[in-house]
Parts: C-alpha cells; structure tokens; sequence
C-alpha cells in the first residue's frame, strides 16, 4: 500500500500487551504506569485476524512488541497462527529478552523469523540500575539461547554521547555471539519528533514504512502523533486503508501515550 506521501506502508508493528517485567528508566517512571484492564486487550485470535487483513493488502512484515511481548501467555501459538498467513514473509519480536532463555527454541519451531533484544549495557550493576532490578545475565542467556536456536539476533542499545563505552562493550558482544547491533536514540513521544542521522532508529520520517496495532485493538498511523483508528473487526481492511491514509508527512508529538504501552 502506498500512503498519502508515496511511501510504501508494508509493516505491521503489533503490541501484544502493555505489560512488562521490568521498569527501564527511559521507558517507565519509578512508580510504574497503570496498566489496561485485561477484558480490553485484544484476543490473540484477533490479532492474527488484524495481521491476516493487513496481509492481503500487502503487509509482509510483522513485529511483536509490548511492554514485552514474552510476558503474554500464549505469544508462542500467537506466532503459529501468524506463520500460517499467506505473505507474511518475515515474523520478528523485540524484546528485553529476560524470559527468552527457555521460549526460543520453541519460538523459531513455530516461525519466528528473527529477534531483537534490548541490551544498553554489559556492566551488570549499570544494567540493573537502567532496568530497574533487571539481571544482565537473564538477557545474555536470552540472546544465546535464541542464536543457538537458530534465530538472527539484532541488539538494541539506546544510546546517547555520554554512553559510548556501553556501546562499544556491545559491539564487541554481538561480533563474539554472531549478533548485529542497532543504536537507537532515547526519545520521548510528548517531545517534538526530529530526524538524527547519528542513530539508526527512529528511522526517518521520509523512509516510514510501518503502522502500529496497540494492544487495545486501535492502529496508529505514527508513533509520534495521536490519530488511532479503533479496528472495526466487519471491516479490518477498511480500518487499515484508513489508518494508513492518516500517516503524516513527518510526526509531531503525541500527547496520550508512554512508549512502554505502544511497542518502541
């Protein structure tokens, strides 16, 4: 599908829940963030109708998301009945891969393609501060578990000036383990958006080929805005056309979401 500015939309990016286990400082306030009452999250089966939709027009991509998308039971059949959809040529998951360890192998059996896996930080005591209790070894053992599956490893590290040596420490990693890194620059939705060659996401809005599915069932047209199109589930085609028709130019901000509830 092609959007108002002429770019090919083709990935569905999709938040399987707003829960997470753990409270990451660029994500989360220290107090936490109220979560969304169960009976509004929506059924897996639904989601793999949503995705199902997206698929005849044209989507070939999708990407599990949260909070952390591992923390939703049933993710793993979630993936089985998304490999079972025509044009769907590449199934991923991001991650803070804590609960990885004992899910990747049966993730990559039932078709995930590929994972990534935030990792800001190989000090064990500045990963824990950044995650707020978190265990680097919990990850780590992640990211092994899902390279010995098989699975494409890509590391997440947010970054900033100050955290080079973080990142270089991650580099090092990932060309040990077999992995690529990302570098990806800390931002905040209620802050004007603006393009930073420097970092690799968030991608510039000129080469934009995604829209999101909140776990609540609403698409959003960008992250950094506040349109959202709530799925009619008589028409899921429809809805798509016309979250895809509602993709800005370039983002703004938005004013109703934390990027913990919306997928990253």
């Amino acid at each position: 599908m092609l959007d108002s500015s002429g770019r090919r939309i083709h990935y569905l990016r999709v938040s399987v829940t707003d829960r997470c286990n753990l409270r990451c400082v660029y994500c989360m306030p220290p107090q936490g963030v109220p979560f969304v009452p169960h009976d509004r999250i929506l059924s897996l089966e639904r989601i793999a109708l949503v995705a199902r939709a997206a698929a005849a027009l044209g989507f070939d991509k999708v990407r599990l998301t949260g909070g952390e998308p591992l923390a939703r039971k049933g993710v793993a059949e979630l993936v089985s009945m998304l490999a079972d959809i025509p044009g769907l040529a590449t199934i991923g998951m991001t991650t803070n891969g804590s609960l990885l360890a004992p899910l990747a192998s049966e993730l990559a059996r039932r078709g995930l393609s590929s994972v990534n896996v935030s990792l800001d930080t190989l000090d064990a005591g500045r990963f824990s501060e950044l995650t707020r209790g978190g265990r680097l070894s919990d990850t780590l053992e992640g990211i092994r578990a899902a390279r010995a599956a098989g699975l494409p490893v890509k590391l997440n590290v947010v970054t900033s000036d100050h955290a080079q040596a973080d990142l270089e420490d991650v580099r090092a990693f990932a060309e040990r383990e077999g992995c690529a890194v990302q570098t990806i620059r800390q931002y905040r939705l209620d802050e004007e958006k603006f393009d930073d060659e420097r970092y690799e996401r968030p991608s510039p809005c000129a080469a934009c080929d995604r829209i999101r599915l909140l776990a609540t069932g609403e698409l959003k047209p960008c992250l950094h805005g506040d349109d959202a199109v709530p799925v009619d589930f008589s028409d899921i085609e429809g809805s798509i056309r016309a979250c895809v028709a509602l993709k800005p130019p370039c983002g703004t901000r938005a004013r109703d979401h934390l990027v913990s509830a919306i997928g990253g």
